[in-house]
């Protein structure tokens, strides 16, 4: 008799601990979270202030996509002008392929890109080049 009595408190509290971490669960918080599209391995050369990189005319210009965006959702576009562009696609990434116009040789542009997330989501990078005179 005495056992039971002496383990009646420490059943009481545990009994209050475990309710408190059952009731901590909540549904709500199974939503998923949408990771936006990420941009990388932009294959010309940045322009920059002490390096004054310059661009050829006309070049190839490649960049990846993350694999969790959606590829019919990219937009490219230069100087508010949408380039035509190629999308193949693996279980990794999309690359993403364009020509530089011969309207853009010798001027500064900037490349601009978008693209939606599966889940909704969107983001957009962009790079300024310099391409040189024929």
């Amino acid at each position: 008799m005495k056992v039971t009595k002496m383990f009646s408190p420490l059943l009481f509290i545990a009994a209050v601990l475990f309710t408190g971490t059952a009731s901590a669960y909540d549904p709500g918080m199974t939503e998923e979270v949408c990771k936006k599209p990420q941009f990388r391995d932009f294959n010309l050369p940045v322009y920059q202030e002490p390096e004054k990189a310059e661009v050829p005319p006309e070049s190839t210009l490649s960049f990846m996509v993350s694999p969790w965006a959606k590829p019919d959702t990219i937009k490219l576009t230069a100087k508010n002008q949408n380039l035509e562009f190629t999308v193949e696609s693996n279980s990794s990434f999309h690359r993403v392929k364009a020509k530089l116009p011969a309207a853009f040789n010798g001027q500064y542009v900037r490349i601009n890109v978008t693209a939606k997330a599966e889940l909704g989501c969107y983001d957009k990078n962009g790079w300024l080049i310099k391409i040189a005179d024929k």
